[in-house]
């Protein structure tokens, strides 16, 4: 029924970019965030993760952050 709309493979093309876009803007943030905090960079990516994303956001905004340890503010 809708096999020869007008879109065609490039919604599908446009899906996927929209969704790099975003995750490049989400994920930057959260990447900058844990470094700064004395945690490994790459535990921004896993804001990428339903429900490992809410757990990440708890576990940064209770946890002792190693960077106030070492008095380390600049990541």
């Amino acid at each position: 029924m809708m096999n020869n709309d007008m879109f065609g493979n490039t919604m599908w093309a446009g899906h996927w970019l929209w969704m790099l876009v975003i995750a490049i803007v989400v994920v930057i943030p959260a990447w900058r965030i844990c470094q700064r905090t004395g945690y490994p960079g790459w535990l921004g990516g896993l804001i990428l993760i339903p429900i490992v994303n809410l757990v990440l956001l708890y576990f940064i905004a209770f946890a002792d952050w190693p960077s106030d340890k070492t008095g380390d503010r600049n990541g």
